[in-house]
């Protein structure tokens, strides 16, 4: 495979960058489960394995991400032969010192390849320049590629946010110092 080049995005990548398939296919979730008592209340996640895997979709209207990609603090496109092949936004302070990565896409075609984990590695460069000193992903609980591709890449869960999405989904954080 030729040489994935990374830099940030320029304004005629943005026509390629939303036409690429958001979409994922799981075989797994993660399954959040609540306990609560008087004076405790638990929350759980547990890897369950679906019946078959489902296709599903992106969590974020489409049009909505063209208008805030021109408000991110920062967003990088991998490029493979001169064609941009996947992307990756970031935004700087939503917590201290910290880079959220807040949308990840590769070509359908490309995934499994080491490109998203370029993208993330790069975000962390990116972050670094930018005196961060954490890295957060953010994902939905269905999204267990996205999930493995943390765990592998050395980050952790650190938390949730019910009704994250504007589908109202859950939303995951997986973190890693810089």
């Amino acid at each position: 495979m030729p040489e994935i080049k990374i830099r940030p995005a320029i304004s005629s990548d943005i026509h390629t960058l939303i036409k690429i398939d958001h979409s994922y296919t799981s075989s797994y979730v993660w399954q959040m489960e609540i306990q609560q008592s008087d004076d405790q209340v638990n929350a759980k996640f547990r890897k369950v394995h679906l019946p078959r895997s489902v296709r599903v979709k992106y969590p974020r209207l489409y049009q909505k991400m063209l208008d805030n990609w021109t408000h991110r603090s920062g967003l990088l496109v991998a490029v493979l032969n001169e064609e941009p092949v996947g992307y990756v936004s970031m935004e700087l302070n939503i917590t201290p010192l910290t880079t959220w990565v807040t949308d990840l896409a590769v070509k359908r075609r490309l995934r499994r390849q080491g490109i998203g984990s370029a993208l993330i590695l790069a975000a962390g460069e990116w972050g670094s320049h930018h005196d961060c000193r954490n890295l957060v992903l953010e994902m939905q609980p269905k999204n267990y590629p996205t999930i493995q591709l943390a765990t592998k890449l050395g980050f952790n869960f650190c938390g949730y946010n019910d009704r994250y999405y504007a589908n109202r989904d859950i939303g995951i954080f997986f973190t890693k110092s810089l």
